[in-house]
């Protein structure tokens, strides 16, 4: 959870999993739906479904033990070489460097290093750095220590040089870098695409959703059919959903960012006129009953969307 989020926010998420989901058999064991459920909110949901698939393979090639070896902890699905290093150093006590943001921006400080830390020839660098300081024992304290070095003293705004150890030999400090260290990579503006969402509503407070395929956006969560921006919605969702469907006024459009693009989603409300045996058995779709919702992942523009639903400011 920590990966590409804040403490902060992951704490509350953190806790309600280990809640339901306690150990390694009960995540195996788990639907993918109960996972990202239990995901929701926190985004990059490819972390979400590697953690679950990752449970299963330690089930099912670990007998439900968690693998000590580097090269089967690096082997499971969403584990790098830097997650590996810190779990067997942190549980098991064992020798190996890690390279988080945090050690990144502490190695690339005290040495003036000079580039921006997310190219290959930079991490081979800092790599070797990393390693260099692991000490030979009390592992598990030393590598829970340089993060946390990296997360206060040496931060990335307002970093208390002051009260660092290391201030005399750091080279960034010599040279009066240290906000300038690690370099930033050069910002590109993020490319701008529209899509449509059709809330397709039924009877008794049930709206239409579509599980979205396991890879791409979104991915395994269950969403508002997307129809794109440049399609006849009415013909596609006779098309493509099997249904027959009555289209009103258009909500205002809600923008989502992404890592690599601006998203502007227009949602569409629409009501449900007729259903084509046949074609709608053939999608992963479920009717969604908003007044006993079921627990499942949704797509965060989804439950923005439910919230308007329940404020009333969906006709």
């Amino acid at each position: 959870m920590l990966q590409q989020t804040q403490v902060a926010t992951v704490i509350p998420y953190y806790q309600r999993f280990l809640k339901h989901l306690p150990h390694i058999a009960a995540l195996a064991d788990a639907s993918l739906d109960e996972v990202l459920h239990l995901w929701s909110g926190l985004g990059y949901y490819a972390r979400g479904r590697n953690l679950h698939r990752a449970a299963q393979l330690i089930r099912d090639r670990h007998d439900g033990v968690f693998p000590r070896l580097f090269d089967e902890v690096v082997a499971l699905p969403g584990i790098g070489r830097s997650t590996a290093g810190a779990v067997l150093a942190q549980a098991f006590g064992q020798r190996h460097a890690i390279l988080d943001g945090n050690v990144k921006r502490l190695l690339s400080r005290i040495h003036a290093v000079d580039e921006w830390p997310g190219k290959a020839s930079v991490q081979r660098i800092l790599w070797r750095l990393s390693e260099r300081y692991l000490p030979h024992e009390r592992m598990a304290d030393y590598t829970q220590a340089v993060m946390d070095f990296g997360a206060t003293l040496c931060s990335r705004n307002r970093p208390a040089c002051g009260d660092c150890p290391f201030a005399t030999d750091c080279l960034a400090r010599r040279q009066g870098r240290v906000e300038q260290l690690p370099v930033s990579r050069k910002a590109t503006p993020l490319p701008l695409r529209r899509t449509t969402l059709l809330l397709i509503f039924g009877t008794d407070n049930r709206v239409l959703l579509e599980q979205r395929p396991s890879t791409g956006i979104w991915g395994g969560l269950w969403s508002f059919p997307e129809c794109g921006d440049d399609v006849d919605p009415v013909a596609w969702s006779r098309d493509v959903l099997g249904c027959d469907i009555d289209v009103r006024e258009a909500m205002p459009s809600m923008r989502h960012t992404f890592s690599h693009f601006h998203l502007v989603i227009t949602p569409l409300p629409a009501r449900l006129l007729d259903i084509r045996t046949g074609v709608m058995e053939a999608r992963p779709l479920l009717w969604y009953n908003t007044r006993q919702p079921e627990k499942c992942g949704l797509a965060a523009p989804v439950q923005r969307l439910f919230e308007q639903l329940d404020r009333g400011e969906t006709k």
